[in-house]
Parts: structure tokens; C-alpha cells; sequence
């Protein structure tokens, strides 16, 4: 099954992703600060969780990550965010196997790490 991870969206925002979510049968699940240390296999059910509570450094902005998405689910997603007229989120991933072992702050850093990257006219990956 698609499962999406949500970080750090408005309440009113977060119920708009719920109910796209919904109606493409995607569990949707929004993750807590106290999570952000659990991998991100383990937030999407892949493998079990550590339930130590996160105490670092935490992040402000809002961030998805997909896990499991076909093709056609994830076109299917990005063109309700669209149709709904939900404002897209700047940083959003799908999980692999490079990054299914990574916390959701190295997540966060990777990506604002690419947007950076892109933003200056750079490659988003270092080869």
C-alpha cells in the first residue's frame, strides 16, 4: 500500500492531503517531531520502529515523503494537489533504498541540500 509521510502542514493543509489521500487510497500519516530520529522505513512500516523519542535538532518546514507509489498513483496525487488547488510542498521525496535507512533530519538536509543546489543553477546530485 502508498503511504505518505507528512511534516510540518497546517492543519487545513494537512486535511486537503488527507482527503486526496483518501480518495486514491494512500495511508496518509503525519510524523511528529518525537519520530524524527525512527528511520524512514520504519515510519512507513517497513521494519520496526526504535520508540526512542527525538531530541535533536528539528526542522520548520513542510516536507512529504512517498513510499510505495505507482507510477499512476503518484501522477494521480501530484494532479489532485493541483486540481484541489492545494499550494505545492517545496520539499518532497520518495523513499528508496538509499534513503530508507536515513532520519527525517537527514532527509530534510539532503533535500533542502538539493534545493540549494538547483536554486544556484548546480546539480542536485554529487556524481
Amino acid at each position: 500500500m502508498a503511504v505518505l509521510l507528512t511534516y510540518r502542514l497546517a492543519p487545513a493543509r494537512q486535511a486537503a492531503v488527507r482527503m486526496i489521500c483518501a480518495r486514491l487510497k494512500i495511508r496518509a500519516r503525519a510524523v511528529e517531531p518525537v519520530e524524527y530520529g525512527e528511520t524512514l522505513a520504519a515510519l512507513c512500516g517497513l521494519e520496526e520502529k526504535k520508540n526512542e523519542p527525538f531530541a535533536g535538532e528539528t526542522f520548520e518546514e513542510e516536507m512529504l515523503l512517498m513510499a510505495g507509489f505507482a507510477p499512476q498513483t503518484l501522477d494521480a496525487f501530484l494532479r489532485a494537489f493541483r486540481s484541489y488547488r492545494v499550494a505545492p510542498v517545496a520539499l518532497k521525496a520518495v523513499l528508496t533504498e538509499t534513503n530508507a535507512g536515513w532520519d527525517s533530519v537527514r532527509l530534510h538536509e539532503e533535500l533542502c541540500r538539493e534545493r540549494d543546489a538547483l536554486s544556484r543553477g548546480g546539480k542536485a546530485h554529487r556524481e
